[in-house]
């Protein structure tokens, strides 16, 4: 197997409004005339949306899943004062704030939100990391 993915799928209860969320932030879908899916480009992969329910039966396995599912996604910003921009603005959006933006132990700055779905982001600023125009991550060795 490659050193890749290539799409993570989120499950959602309400696809509109898991949609919209994500527009509201600034994403742009792509694959615009998929039924019952939203995608969005985020640089060499993809987020998909798919209703839970839909996704559980897909993959056999039931959708009554509660608690910390033990995985959660990040956004990196170029800089620390942006860690706080983002946090204001999904919280104006209705994500739920888990832990405000602090210092990090590893020398960076992040928060943490449930969006919609109550799925786990981190939004960090990581100066060990560098973002590429495209915004890719660019790890040292």
């Amino acid at each position: 197997m490659e050193q890749r993915f290539t799409l993570i799928t989120l499950g959602v209860r309400d696809l509109p409004r898991s949609t919209a969320f994500y527009e509201s932030l600034g994403w742009r879908r792509s694959v615009r005339d998929a039924k019952g899916v939203s995608f969005f480009q985020c640089g060499g992969c993809a987020i998909s949306l798919f209703p839970r329910s839909d996704l559980a039966k897909d993959a056999g396995i039931s959708e009554d899943g509660s608690g910390f599912s033990g995985i959660s996604l990040a956004h990196n910003t170029r800089t620390k004062p942006e860690v706080d921009t983002v946090l204001a603005k999904v919280a104006e959006l209705g994500a739920e704030i888990v832990k405000p933006a602090t210092e990090a132990s590893w020398g960076g700055y992040s928060g943490y939100f449930h969006d919609p779905d109550g799925h786990l982001w981190e939004v960090a600023w990581n100066p060990m990391f560098q973002l590429d125009d495209d915004g890719n991550v660019h790890l040292p060795d």
